[in-house]
């Protein structure tokens, strides 16, 4: 397997406090719902400051270690842990200004503006009262200008389009001003030209000293697009490392079933899947 060996292959207990670029990190955490363990003993490290797409099949875990990752969804065992102290010893509203979750289909409130929605990315910092602090405003108009919604401020979420919608609730993750950006499959239902824009965002943030963590689906868009990529198979870490140390032939076929040359992309230099033929029987390539 190419990739960095993670201590969830091993067995070794991951502490984040070990280095001064760790920050965000599961440590032998088991996720589930119900009677169903969907991630199993897992430990990962989150490093600051990186963009991290992480990938896998469907059902193997990757949004619900983002809900882990967010105290949305508590661990049965293991840890959570936020610069080497566990996430449950910290206060909501403290993870909250640290820590941003976009799930995947978020709910619109009725009838608000999208200046109306990224305001609410400011709540964390304000008192019971929800008083607007000085430099509320300016937090919403910065996040509004970088996601290019400014131009329709006082338009319904609902009146919107698909990509619209979907870099206004990234105007308000960037509004809350967290350090580190959670965001299940923030493509998703996306055409291309906006996917690309959300993937640049998701760069721009990255750039700005966030460190972003993504759920993708599409492997060439994760490595051409994200620092590191974390492959998450049955409930466990299969890789984690660069896209050119991740993703190989054998990787393609254990993980998602598929046969594929790995090239090069002319652009990025990064790899590039180019599928040759079905492996299994109803899989798609």
């Amino acid at each position: 397997m190419n990739g960095t060996t993670t201590s969830a292959e091993t067995g070794a207990t991951t502490d984040p406090g070990e280095t001064a670029t760790s920050a965000l990190a599961l440590d032998r955490a088991s996720v589930g719902y119900g009677e169903k363990v969907v991630l199993d003993e897992v430990s990962l490290t989150f490093a600051k400051g990186r963009f991290t797409a992480v990938v896998g099949p469907n059902g193997c875990g990757k949004s619900t270690m983002l809900r882990a990752l967010a105290r949305t969804l508590p661990v049965r065992e293991g840890r959570v842990l936020l610069d080497g102290r566990p996430l449950a010893e910290h206060r909501s509203r403290a993870i909250a200004r640290r820590l941003a979750l976009l799930p995947q289909e978020p709910v619109v409130p009725d009838g608000i503006t999208v200046r109306g929605l990224v305001d609410r990315g400011r709540h964390p910092y304000r008192s019971a009262l929800r008083r607007r602090l000085p430099g509320d405003a300016e937090a919403v108009e910065t996040a509004m200008r970088a996601t290019g919604v400014d131009r329709v401020s006082e338009t319904l979420v609902t009146g919107l389009s698909g990509g619209q919608r979907q870099r206004a609730w990234i105007a308000m993750v960037l509004a809350q001003q967290t350090e580190h950006v959670l965001l299940d499959e923030p493509t998703s239902f996306l055409d291309i030209a906006h996917q690309i824009d959300v993937l640049h965002l998701c760069q721009d943030m990255r750039a700005d000293g966030r460190t972003v963590v993504a759920v993708l689906h599409d492997l060439n868009q994760a490595a051409r697009y994200a620092d590191e990529i974390v492959v998450l198979h049955e409930g466990r870490v299969r890789a984690q490392g660069a896209p050119h140390e991740v993703i190989d032939e054998a990787l393609l076929r254990e993980v998602f079933g598929l046969e594929a040359e790995i090239a090069r992309d002319p652009q990025s230099g990064t790899p590039l899947i180019v599928p040759r033929r079905r492996s299994r029987e109803g899989d798609r390539v």
